[in-house]
Protein backbone atom coordinates (compact mmCIF):
# COMPACT_ATOMS: atom_id res chain seq x y z
CA UNK A 1 0.00 0.00 0.00
CA UNK A 2 1.25 3.23 -0.84
CA UNK A 3 2.59 5.43 1.74
CA UNK A 4 0.05 8.64 2.26
CA UNK A 5 2.10 11.62 1.33
CA UNK A 6 0.58 15.40 2.12
CA UNK A 7 1.98 18.83 1.57
CA UNK A 8 3.15 20.74 4.44
CA UNK A 9 0.16 23.28 3.54
CA UNK A 10 -2.36 20.26 4.25
CA UNK A 11 -0.83 19.00 7.24
CA UNK A 12 -0.29 22.13 8.60
CA UNK A 13 -4.12 22.95 8.01
CA UNK A 14 -5.22 19.62 9.68
CA UNK A 15 -3.32 21.06 12.67
CA UNK A 16 -4.78 24.50 13.12
CA UNK A 17 -8.23 22.73 12.19
CA UNK A 18 -7.83 21.21 15.16
CA UNK A 19 -6.68 24.05 17.56
CA UNK A 20 -7.97 26.84 19.33
CA UNK A 21 -7.15 30.11 21.58
CA UNK A 22 -7.41 28.76 24.92
CA UNK A 23 -9.75 30.45 27.51
CA UNK A 24 -8.76 33.87 28.47
CA UNK A 25 -9.05 34.87 31.98
CA UNK A 26 -7.40 37.71 34.15
CA UNK A 27 -3.95 37.63 35.05
CA UNK A 28 -2.06 39.81 36.93
CA UNK A 29 0.58 41.94 34.85
CA UNK A 30 3.70 40.18 35.71
CA UNK A 31 2.08 36.92 34.35
CA UNK A 32 1.04 39.06 31.80
CA UNK A 33 4.16 39.43 29.77
CA UNK A 34 4.13 37.97 26.35
CA UNK A 35 0.58 36.97 26.24
CA UNK A 36 -1.93 38.66 24.49
CA UNK A 37 -4.07 40.64 25.84
CA UNK A 38 -8.32 39.53 25.57
CA UNK A 39 -9.57 42.50 25.94
CA UNK A 40 -9.27 46.52 25.04
CA UNK A 41 -8.48 48.69 27.93
CA UNK A 42 -10.06 51.31 29.02
CA UNK A 43 -8.04 54.08 31.30
CA UNK A 44 -10.11 54.32 34.16
CA UNK A 45 -8.14 57.44 35.26
CA UNK A 46 -6.37 60.59 33.81
CA UNK A 47 -2.57 60.68 33.63
CA UNK A 48 -1.09 62.68 35.77
CA UNK A 49 -4.23 62.68 37.60
CA UNK A 50 -3.27 66.09 39.02
CA UNK A 51 -1.36 68.66 37.95
CA UNK A 52 2.21 68.35 39.23
CA UNK A 53 5.96 69.49 39.13
CA UNK A 54 8.36 68.75 36.37
CA UNK A 55 11.18 70.26 38.18
CA UNK A 56 12.20 70.48 42.17
CA UNK A 57 12.15 74.26 42.40
CA UNK A 58 9.43 76.61 43.81
CA UNK A 59 5.81 77.01 42.76
CA UNK A 60 5.27 80.15 41.79
CA UNK A 61 1.89 82.69 40.04
CA UNK A 62 4.26 83.22 36.61
CA UNK A 63 2.68 86.80 36.87
CA UNK A 64 4.67 87.36 39.90
CA UNK A 65 8.12 86.74 38.25
CA UNK A 66 7.61 88.01 34.58
CA UNK A 67 9.92 90.19 35.24
CA UNK A 68 12.78 88.56 36.76
CA UNK A 69 16.39 88.33 35.32
CA UNK A 70 20.17 87.55 36.94
CA UNK A 71 20.61 91.51 36.88
CA UNK A 72 17.11 92.03 38.60
CA UNK A 73 16.03 89.00 40.44
CA UNK A 74 12.45 88.95 42.30
CA UNK A 75 12.17 88.00 45.24
CA UNK A 76 9.34 86.20 46.78
CA UNK A 77 8.76 84.89 50.43
CA UNK A 78 8.55 80.95 50.90
CA UNK A 79 5.15 79.98 52.31
CA UNK A 80 5.36 76.11 52.83
CA UNK A 81 7.29 73.31 51.40
CA UNK A 82 5.36 70.22 49.32
CA UNK A 83 7.08 66.67 48.67
CA UNK A 84 5.45 63.99 46.50
CA UNK A 85 3.00 62.05 48.23
CA UNK A 86 3.36 64.63 51.20
CA UNK A 87 1.05 67.38 50.20
CA UNK A 88 -0.33 69.42 52.82
CA UNK A 89 -0.33 72.87 51.59
CA UNK A 90 -3.34 73.06 49.08
CA UNK A 91 -3.35 76.44 47.82
CA UNK A 92 -0.91 79.45 48.06
CA UNK A 93 -1.35 83.57 47.72
CA UNK A 94 -0.27 85.96 45.11
CA UNK A 95 2.60 87.48 45.50
CA UNK A 96 4.30 84.28 47.42
CA UNK A 97 6.33 81.01 46.69
CA UNK A 98 6.19 77.17 47.55
CA UNK A 99 9.07 75.00 47.65
CA UNK A 100 8.02 71.94 45.79
CA UNK A 101 9.92 68.55 44.24
CA UNK A 102 9.25 67.00 41.42
CA UNK A 103 5.69 64.97 41.29
CA UNK A 104 4.69 66.74 44.02
CA UNK A 105 0.95 68.05 43.20
CA UNK A 106 0.87 71.72 42.35
CA UNK A 107 -1.40 74.35 44.88
CA UNK A 108 -3.84 76.34 43.45
CA UNK A 109 -3.05 79.90 42.82
CA UNK A 110 0.23 78.53 41.06
CA UNK A 111 1.02 78.28 37.62
CA UNK A 112 4.31 77.60 37.04
CA UNK A 113 7.57 76.10 38.61
CA UNK A 114 10.87 77.91 39.02
CA UNK A 115 13.78 75.04 38.96
CA UNK A 116 16.52 75.48 41.89
CA UNK A 117 18.75 76.44 39.51
CA UNK A 118 17.06 79.63 38.63
CA UNK A 119 17.18 80.73 42.18
CA UNK A 120 19.28 81.07 45.59
CA UNK A 121 17.29 78.03 46.87
CA UNK A 122 15.94 79.99 49.87
CA UNK A 123 14.33 78.62 52.44
CA UNK A 124 12.22 81.65 54.54
CA UNK A 125 12.77 83.73 51.04
CA UNK A 126 13.90 82.74 47.81
CA UNK A 127 15.45 84.92 45.00
CA UNK A 128 14.32 84.57 41.27
CA UNK A 129 16.83 85.33 38.84
CA UNK A 130 14.92 84.18 35.67
CA UNK A 131 11.56 83.71 35.02
CA UNK A 132 9.66 80.78 33.89
CA UNK A 133 7.12 81.23 30.78
CA UNK A 134 3.23 80.13 31.85
CA UNK A 135 2.58 76.92 32.72
CA UNK A 136 5.99 76.02 32.27
CA UNK A 137 7.48 73.07 34.32
CA UNK A 138 3.93 71.79 35.20
CA UNK A 139 2.87 68.67 33.88
CA UNK A 140 -1.23 68.84 33.68
CA UNK A 141 -3.70 66.41 34.09
CA UNK A 142 -4.29 64.15 31.89
CA UNK A 143 -1.79 65.18 29.29
CA UNK A 144 -0.73 61.50 28.65
CA UNK A 145 -3.64 59.72 28.68
CA UNK A 146 -7.61 61.18 29.28
CA UNK A 147 -9.69 58.83 31.26
CA UNK A 148 -12.03 56.70 29.25
CA UNK A 149 -8.61 56.68 26.48
CA UNK A 150 -8.35 53.19 25.08
CA UNK A 151 -4.79 51.77 26.26
CA UNK A 152 -4.36 48.56 24.82
CA UNK A 153 -6.41 46.98 21.94
CA UNK A 154 -7.68 43.31 22.34
CA UNK A 155 -4.80 40.92 20.79
CA UNK A 156 -1.91 43.30 21.66
CA UNK A 157 1.24 41.34 22.64
CA UNK A 158 1.75 42.42 26.63
CA UNK A 159 5.80 43.98 26.69
CA UNK A 160 7.41 45.79 29.37
CA UNK A 161 5.87 49.07 28.57
CA UNK A 162 2.10 48.35 28.31
CA UNK A 163 2.62 46.10 31.74
CA UNK A 164 3.74 49.61 33.20
CA UNK A 165 1.55 51.79 31.56
CA UNK A 166 -1.65 48.79 33.06
CA UNK A 167 0.13 49.46 36.59
CA UNK A 168 0.11 53.51 36.39
CA UNK A 169 -3.42 53.56 35.79
CA UNK A 170 -4.14 50.90 38.49
CA UNK A 171 -4.82 47.74 36.70
CA UNK A 172 -3.69 44.88 39.00
CA UNK A 173 -5.15 42.00 36.12
CA UNK A 174 -5.33 42.03 32.11
CA UNK A 175 -7.29 39.56 31.02
CA UNK A 176 -5.27 37.40 28.63
CA UNK A 177 -4.57 34.03 27.41
CA UNK A 178 -2.50 31.53 29.32
CA UNK A 179 0.48 29.79 28.35
CA UNK A 180 -0.23 26.58 26.89
CA UNK A 181 1.22 23.19 28.96
CA UNK A 182 3.79 21.27 26.73
CA UNK A 183 4.63 18.19 26.92
CA UNK A 184 7.57 16.55 25.70
CA UNK A 185 8.29 13.15 25.57
CA UNK A 186 11.09 11.54 24.17
CA UNK A 187 10.85 7.81 23.11
CA UNK A 188 14.04 5.06 22.58
CA UNK A 189 15.69 2.44 24.91
CA UNK A 190 18.72 4.17 23.26
CA UNK A 191 18.16 7.07 25.21
CA UNK A 192 20.04 8.64 28.47
CA UNK A 193 19.87 11.32 30.80
CA UNK A 194 22.59 13.83 29.91
CA UNK A 195 25.01 13.53 33.36
CA UNK A 196 24.98 9.63 33.45
CA UNK A 197 27.20 7.30 31.85
CA UNK A 198 26.94 6.05 28.36
CA UNK A 199 27.29 2.84 26.69
CA UNK A 200 28.45 1.28 23.18
CA UNK A 201 25.07 1.42 22.12
CA UNK A 202 23.42 4.05 23.48
CA UNK A 203 22.76 8.20 23.34
CA UNK A 204 22.07 10.77 25.00
CA UNK A 205 18.44 12.37 24.76
CA UNK A 206 19.07 16.09 23.58
CA UNK A 207 16.16 16.21 21.37
CA UNK A 208 13.57 16.39 24.78
CA UNK A 209 15.69 19.45 25.85
CA UNK A 210 15.83 21.14 22.54
CA UNK A 211 12.09 21.03 22.16
CA UNK A 212 11.29 22.15 25.51
CA UNK A 213 13.83 24.85 24.96
CA UNK A 214 11.29 25.46 22.07
CA UNK A 215 8.56 25.97 23.25
CA UNK A 216 9.61 27.63 26.56
CA UNK A 217 11.10 30.36 23.91
CA UNK A 218 7.67 30.26 21.96
CA UNK A 219 6.10 31.35 25.00
CA UNK A 220 4.28 28.14 26.35
CA UNK A 221 5.14 25.95 29.76
CA UNK A 222 7.48 23.32 29.22
CA UNK A 223 7.32 19.97 30.99
CA UNK A 224 10.17 17.72 29.95
CA UNK A 225 8.95 13.81 30.95
CA UNK A 226 12.11 11.45 31.46
CA UNK A 227 12.60 8.92 28.57
CA UNK A 228 10.26 6.27 27.51
CA UNK A 229 11.60 3.14 26.54
CA UNK A 230 10.09 1.57 23.19
CA UNK A 231 7.32 -0.36 24.73
CA UNK A 232 3.71 0.70 23.74
CA UNK A 233 2.30 0.15 27.04
CA UNK A 234 5.19 2.11 28.70
CA UNK A 235 4.68 4.79 26.27
CA UNK A 236 0.68 5.04 26.69
CA UNK A 237 1.30 4.61 30.42
CA UNK A 238 3.54 7.72 30.41
CA UNK A 239 1.04 9.81 28.34
CA UNK A 240 -1.89 8.45 30.42
CA UNK A 241 -0.24 10.19 33.39
CA UNK A 242 1.09 13.55 31.70
CA UNK A 243 -2.50 14.45 30.09
CA UNK A 244 -3.52 16.02 33.35
CA UNK A 245 -1.50 18.64 32.72
CA UNK A 246 -0.98 18.73 29.29
CA UNK A 247 -2.99 21.37 26.73
CA UNK A 248 -0.59 20.09 24.21
CA UNK A 249 2.09 16.92 23.74
CA UNK A 250 4.87 16.47 22.14
CA UNK A 251 7.21 13.23 21.37
CA UNK A 252 9.73 12.73 19.16
CA UNK A 253 10.96 9.46 17.55
CA UNK A 254 9.36 6.02 17.41
CA UNK A 255 6.83 7.03 14.17
CA UNK A 256 9.26 5.60 10.84
CA UNK A 257 9.05 2.61 9.04
CA UNK A 258 11.31 0.37 11.62
CA UNK A 259 10.11 -2.40 13.97
CA UNK A 260 10.34 -1.04 16.78
CA UNK A 261 8.29 2.19 16.10
CA UNK A 262 6.34 2.51 19.25
CA UNK A 263 4.39 5.70 19.26
CA UNK A 264 3.11 4.86 16.17
CA UNK A 265 2.25 1.35 16.90
CA UNK A 266 0.70 2.60 20.35
CA UNK A 267 -1.59 5.33 19.05
CA UNK A 268 -2.42 4.14 15.36
CA UNK A 269 -5.44 1.91 16.74
CA UNK A 270 -7.03 5.54 17.61
CA UNK A 271 -9.23 6.79 14.90
CA UNK A 272 -8.17 10.45 16.18
CA UNK A 273 -4.33 9.61 14.60
CA UNK A 274 -2.91 10.36 11.41
CA UNK A 275 1.01 9.41 10.26
CA UNK A 276 1.88 9.54 6.74
CA UNK A 277 4.86 11.24 5.36
CA UNK A 278 4.71 15.33 4.50
CA UNK A 279 6.77 16.40 1.79
CA UNK A 280 9.21 17.69 3.14
CA UNK A 281 13.13 17.59 3.96
CA UNK A 282 13.98 17.10 6.54
CA UNK A 283 11.32 16.05 8.50
CA UNK A 284 9.15 13.60 6.33
CA UNK A 285 7.30 11.00 8.93
CA UNK A 286 4.99 12.76 10.73
CA UNK A 287 2.25 11.90 13.12
CA UNK A 288 -0.93 14.26 14.25
CA UNK A 289 -3.94 14.04 16.28
CA UNK A 290 -5.80 14.07 19.70
CA UNK A 291 -5.83 11.73 22.42
CA UNK A 292 -7.63 11.21 25.72
CA UNK A 293 -10.60 12.70 27.01
CA UNK A 294 -9.99 16.31 26.68
CA UNK A 295 -9.00 15.35 22.76
CA UNK A 296 -5.37 17.07 23.66
CA UNK A 297 -3.49 17.53 20.66
CA UNK A 298 -0.29 15.70 20.03
CA UNK A 299 2.41 16.04 17.99
CA UNK A 300 4.40 13.19 17.07
CA UNK A 301 7.72 14.20 15.68
CA UNK A 302 10.12 12.60 14.37
CA UNK A 303 13.77 11.45 16.02
CA UNK A 304 16.25 12.38 14.35
CA UNK A 305 17.38 15.94 16.18
CA UNK A 306 16.96 18.72 13.17
CA UNK A 307 13.95 16.97 11.94
CA UNK A 308 12.44 17.01 14.94
CA UNK A 309 13.56 20.82 15.32
CA UNK A 310 12.29 21.91 12.06
CA UNK A 311 9.29 20.14 12.53
CA UNK A 312 8.75 21.96 15.93
CA UNK A 313 8.95 25.07 13.82
CA UNK A 314 6.83 24.42 10.95
CA UNK A 315 4.13 22.16 12.53
CA UNK A 316 4.06 22.86 16.24
CA UNK A 317 4.73 26.73 17.10
CA UNK A 318 1.94 27.73 14.96
CA UNK A 319 -0.11 25.74 17.40
CA UNK A 320 1.07 27.26 20.40
CA UNK A 321 0.91 30.46 18.83
CA UNK A 322 -2.48 29.77 18.12
CA UNK A 323 -3.37 28.53 21.41
CA UNK A 324 -1.93 32.03 23.10
CA UNK A 325 -3.83 34.34 20.40
CA UNK A 326 -0.49 35.39 18.89
CA UNK A 327 -0.85 36.32 15.01
CA UNK A 328 1.05 35.61 12.67
CA UNK A 329 0.87 32.06 13.49
CA UNK A 330 3.54 31.38 11.78
CA UNK A 331 7.18 32.45 11.18
CA UNK A 332 7.51 35.37 8.44
CA UNK A 333 9.92 34.63 5.74
CA UNK A 334 12.42 36.99 4.97
CA UNK A 335 14.43 37.74 1.46
CA UNK A 336 18.05 37.15 1.29
CA UNK A 337 20.97 36.50 -0.84
CA UNK A 338 22.16 32.68 -1.41
CA UNK A 339 26.24 33.05 -1.19
CA UNK A 340 26.45 29.47 -2.52
CA UNK A 341 24.52 26.82 -4.14
CA UNK A 342 22.53 24.45 -3.19
CA UNK A 343 20.94 21.87 -4.62
CA UNK A 344 17.33 20.01 -3.46
CA UNK A 345 14.99 16.69 -4.00
CA UNK A 346 12.08 16.99 -6.57
CA UNK A 347 8.74 16.70 -4.59
CA UNK A 348 10.16 17.94 -1.00
CA UNK A 349 10.06 21.18 0.14
CA UNK A 350 13.84 21.53 2.15
CA UNK A 351 14.83 23.56 4.85
CA UNK A 352 18.53 24.15 4.39
CA UNK A 353 20.62 25.05 7.93
CA UNK A 354 21.69 28.68 7.56
CA UNK A 355 24.15 31.73 8.62
CA UNK A 356 21.53 34.95 8.13
CA UNK A 357 23.00 37.95 8.10
CA UNK A 358 22.81 41.89 6.68
CA UNK A 359 25.60 43.86 5.11
CA UNK A 360 25.76 46.64 2.94
CA UNK A 361 24.56 44.99 0.09
CA UNK A 362 20.79 43.87 2.59
CA UNK A 363 20.16 40.07 4.14
CA UNK A 364 22.28 37.65 2.83
CA UNK A 365 22.20 33.49 3.92
CA UNK A 366 25.26 30.93 4.04
CA UNK A 367 23.96 27.32 3.96
CA UNK A 368 25.80 25.78 7.00
CA UNK A 369 26.79 21.70 7.10
CA UNK A 370 25.37 19.27 5.20
CA UNK A 371 21.58 17.95 4.75
CA UNK A 372 22.49 15.00 7.09
CA UNK A 373 19.47 15.67 9.80
CA UNK A 374 21.47 13.69 12.31
CA UNK A 375 23.63 16.86 12.07
CA UNK A 376 22.62 18.80 15.73
CA UNK A 377 26.10 20.52 15.55
CA UNK A 378 25.23 22.18 12.30
CA UNK A 379 22.03 23.15 13.73
CA UNK A 380 23.33 24.92 16.69
CA UNK A 381 25.67 26.98 14.21
CA UNK A 382 22.92 28.34 12.26
CA UNK A 383 20.03 31.01 13.09
CA UNK A 384 18.34 30.32 9.99
CA UNK A 385 16.43 28.03 7.11
CA UNK A 386 16.55 28.82 3.39
CA UNK A 387 13.23 27.52 2.66
CA UNK A 388 13.53 25.74 -1.35
CA UNK A 389 10.37 24.86 -2.94
CA UNK A 390 9.09 22.06 -3.77
CA UNK A 391 9.35 22.35 -7.35
CA UNK A 392 13.14 23.82 -7.34
CA UNK A 393 16.09 21.32 -7.37
CA UNK A 394 18.95 24.17 -7.39
CA UNK A 395 19.30 27.67 -6.31
CA UNK A 396 22.29 29.12 -7.97
CA UNK A 397 24.85 31.57 -5.65
CA UNK A 398 23.41 34.96 -5.82
CA UNK A 399 19.81 34.14 -6.00
CA UNK A 400 17.39 35.64 -3.84
CA UNK A 401 15.37 32.85 -1.76
CA UNK A 402 12.75 32.61 1.29
CA UNK A 403 14.21 32.36 4.60
CA UNK A 404 13.25 31.93 8.22
CA UNK A 405 14.78 33.92 10.67
CA UNK A 406 14.73 31.74 13.62
CA UNK A 407 16.04 34.28 16.29
CA UNK A 408 13.70 37.17 15.62
CA UNK A 409 11.13 38.13 17.67
CA UNK A 410 7.92 38.08 16.16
Amino acid sequence: MAEDVTTVEDHLRRILDAVAPLPDYPQPLMESLGLAAAEDVVAPIRLPSFDNSGMDGYAVCQADVASAAAESPVHLPVVGEIGAGQARLLAMSPGTAVKIMTGAPVPAGADSVVPYEWTDRGVAQVRIDKAPSPGQHVRRAGEDVEEGDVLIEHGTVLGPRHIGLLASVGRATVRSRPRPRVVILSTGSELREPGTPLGHDTIYDGNSYLLAAAARRAGAIAYRVGIVPDEPRAFLDALDDQLVRADLVVTSGGVSQGDFDVVKEALRPLDTMWFGGVGMQPGKPQGFGTVGDDATPIFTLPGNPVSSYISFEVFVLPAIRTMMGLTPVSRPTRRARLTHPISSPAGRRQFVRGDFAVDRGGPFVTPVGGHGSHLIGDLASSNALVVVPEDVTSVPAGEQVQVLWLDEEF
